[in-house]
C-alpha cells in the first residue's frame, strides 16, 4: 500500500460524506430528505450510492489509487466483505478512514477540529480491518497567522497520535475557496505548514490534502519535501471542470475530489448509464492528476 500511495499513478476518490454532508450528497445523487424518515435510513441510502460507486467496473486501481472513507463505511460491507478489505483485496484501491468529528466554532479566521476522545480505540479498530491512513479536515478562513497556526498545531498534533498507531495521516488544512484573502491564506498557511513538516523525523511520513491554489505551482515546496508522501488537492465547492482545470496547472498535485467526482450521478440512472457517467469522470480527474 505505500509503494502504491507514495509511486503510484491516479487520484483518491473521497468517498468520506459525514452525517452533517451526507443529505446534501444525497440530493445531490437525486435522493430528497423526504425520502427517509430517519438518520439510520439516510445512512443505509447513502452506503448504498457508495457501494454503486465502488463496485462499478470503472471504479478501479488502475486508475485510483486511494479510497477515504467515513466510519460507518468502514464498518459495513461490500459484497459480503468488509468494506476496507474489498476496497484492497477486490479492487487495489488504499483504504483511508476520516477520522475526525467535525469543525468547532471560528475562531481568528479558522475552524479547527472538534475534540476526538475516542480517537485511540478508532485508530485500533482501522489498523484491524486494513484501514492504510487517516483523514482529518480544518478549515482556514482568512490570512490571520493566529488562526492558521492554531489550525496546523491541532493537525500535527493529532498526526503524531495517528503516525503512533501504525497509521498514515492526511492532514488537511483546507482554505475556503470563497475566502476574498485565499491567496494571502494560503501563502501562510505555506510557511506554517513548512515550518511543521521540518520538525517531523525519518518515517514520520504524512501525506497533505489542500485546496486547489490560486498561484499555479504554489504546493511545489511542499511536493519535495522529504516528509510528504503525496499532495492532494480537494475540489473545494468548484466545479469538475474548474476542479480538473486547476488541478492540471499544478503538476505532481493529484485529486482528492468528492463532489466533484460524483458529479452527475444519479439514482435513477440505470447501470450501464451510470458506469460510463462514473468511467468518464474518473477518466477526466485522473487525466488532470498525471498531467
Amino acid at each position: 500500500m505505500l509503494r502504491r500511495i507514495s509511486t503510484g499513478q491516479g487520484f483518491i476518490a473521497a468517498l468520506d460524506q459525514s452525517g452533517g454532508s451526507t443529505p446534501t450528497a444525497l440530493e445531490r445523487y437525486g435522493i430528497p430528505r423526504t425520502a427517509y424518515a430517519d438518520e439510520a435510513t439516510m445512512f443505509d441510502l447513502v452506503h448504498a450510492m457508495r457501494t454503486r460507486i465502488m463496485t462499478s467496473p470503472a471504479f478501479t486501481g488502475e486508475r485510483i489509487l486511494a479510497a477515504i472513507l467515513f466510519e460507518q463505511t468502514m464498518d459495513r460491507e461490500v459484497e459480503g466483505v468488509g468494506t476496507a478489505e474489498y476496497l484492497w483485496s477486490r479492487k487495489r484501491v488504499v483504504p483511508f478512514l476520516k477520522v475526525d468529528k467535525g469543525l468547532a466554532d471560528e475562531a481568528h479566521g479558522a475552524k479547527q477540529m472538534k475534540p476526538m476522545p475516542a480517537l485511540d480505540e478508532l485508530l485500533e479498530r482501522a489498523v484491524g480491518r486494513g484501514v492504510f491512513g487517516t483523514k482529518m479536515r480544518s478549515v482556514v478562513l482568512t490570512d490571520d497567522e493566529v488562526g492558521v497556526k492554531g489550525v496546523v498545531d491541532q493537525q500535527f498534533e493529532v498526526a503524531q497520535q495517528i503516525l503512533a498507531a501504525g497509521l498514515v495521516p492526511i492532514i488537511e488544512p483546507e482554505v475556503d475557496i470563497r475566502s476574498p484573502r485565499k491567496a494571502q491564506a494560503e501563502a501562510v498557511l505555506h510557511t506554517t505548514l513548512l515550518a511543521h513538516l521540518d520538525s517531523l523525523g525519518d518515517g514520520q511520513d504524512v501525506m497533505l490534502k489542500l485546496t486547489l491554489p490560486e498561484r499555479d505551482g504554489a504546493h511545489q515546496a511542499l511536493l519535495e519535501h522529504p516528509r510528504v508522501l503525496r499532495v492532494a488537492a480537494l475540489s473545494g465547492g468548484y466545479t469538475r471542470e474548474e476542479a480538473d482545470a486547476r488541478l492540471a496547472r499544478n503538476p505532481g498535485v493529484i485529486a482528492s475530489f468528492s463532489r466533484a467526482l460524483t458529479e452527475g450521478l444519479t439514482a435513477d440512472l440505470g447501470d450501464d448509464a451510470f458506469d460510463a457517467a462514473l468511467d468518464a469522470s474518473i477518466g477526466a480527474i485522473y487525466a488532470a492528476s498525471t498531467t
